[in-house]
């Protein structure tokens, strides 16, 4: 679920030797390829080198995509409703076929993007977990799943704050980041953490990292998230929670993907005061059935 410091575990990945992060290819197709929006280097996508690169690599050039096309895929597969079909077994024909034309874009777009950047592991932060599902169709145990969590009330909270997007343009349809009210975050949360749950017990490799466990103890918890990317030596965060973030070449998400320089994992607890008492009360209605099995 978005709002659950996950930027940033994707930044500190994308720090690791043969490690590439690309940010949240889910909305790519839209945001960067008709929208034009902004790399995580600060250029316009079209302009940006590395994904110029991964583009000729992937399809022989963006101009050769038809994201509209992409995105009424999109809509056929990669969508909530369809999820309990994802997870019970095999898809019906007709979309068990735009599934895999589906995945295989993303296929080819990870691949390329492993042959420019020159390394083995590849991070999508995309945020739907029925993108996940419908990966897994295609990778198996392959796909490996980090599922960072976040107390709902913060979550919340965080959902309810006005965010400019820094990295919108004039065509954009959203000036903001998304607002949800907290029943809404609480709803989703719950549904959102149950199908990234359910994909771990059909076998899908699943690392959990808590919000509030990575805060309290970030070399520690970057350590174990390390090494389920299967690296060992030096991280990018100390002892002391600081971490230095370099140019990042990712489309869409938090506006933190533009931050570069020094900064420090600390906690944010502002949801006690910032989130009101029966906004408190109503998520934690909401979630009281998803809570336990999180350790919330």
């Amino acid at each position: 679920m978005g709002r659950s410091g996950s930027t940033l575990v994707e930044r500190l990945l994308d720090e690791l030797p043969g490690v590439c992060s690309l940010g949240e290819v889910v909305h790519m197709w839209r945001r960067a390829l008709i929208d034009g929006e902004a790399c995580g280097c600060g250029a316009p996508f079209a302009e940006c080198g590395f994904w110029q690169d991964v583009g000729a690599a992937a399809f022989g050039g963006w101009e050769r995509l038809d994201p509209a096309e992409v995105l009424r895929l999109q809509a056929a597969v990669d969508r909530t409703r369809f999820v309990p079909a994802l997870l019970s077994g095999r898809p019906p024909v007709r979309r068990a076929e735009s599934l895999m034309r589906y995945t295989g874009l993303y296929d080819r777009l990870y691949a390329a993007a492993a042959r420019v950047s020159g390394c083995r592991v590849i991070v999508d932060s995309s945020k739907h977990a029925s993108l996940a599902a419908c990966l897994r169709h295609r990778y198996g145990r392959r796909l490996r799943l980090v599922h960072v969590l976040r107390d709902p009330r913060a979550v919340a909270h965080a959902w309810s704050k006005r965010v400019p997007r820094p990295d919108a343009t004039a065509s954009s349809p959203e000036q903001e980041m998304a607002r949800y009210t907290p029943g809404r975050a609480a709803v989703q949360w719950t549904a959102q953490n149950e199908v990234l749950a359910r994909l771990t017990r059909l076998g899908v490799p699943t690392l959990r990292v808590r919000y509030e466990d990575f805060v309290a103890n970030p070399a520690g918890e970057f350590g174990a998230l390390a090494a389920f990317a299967g690296h060992t030596g030096a991280l990018p965060v100390d002892a002391e929670g600081v971490a230095r973030l370099s140019c990042a070449h990712t489309v869409s998400g938090n506006p933190m993907r533009f931050y570069t320089g020094a900064v420090r994992v600390r906690a944010d607890g502002a949801w006690r005061s910032g989130l009101s008492p029966a906004g408190q009360a109503a998520v934690a209605a909401l979630t009281c059935a998803s809570r336990p099995r999180f350790g919330y």
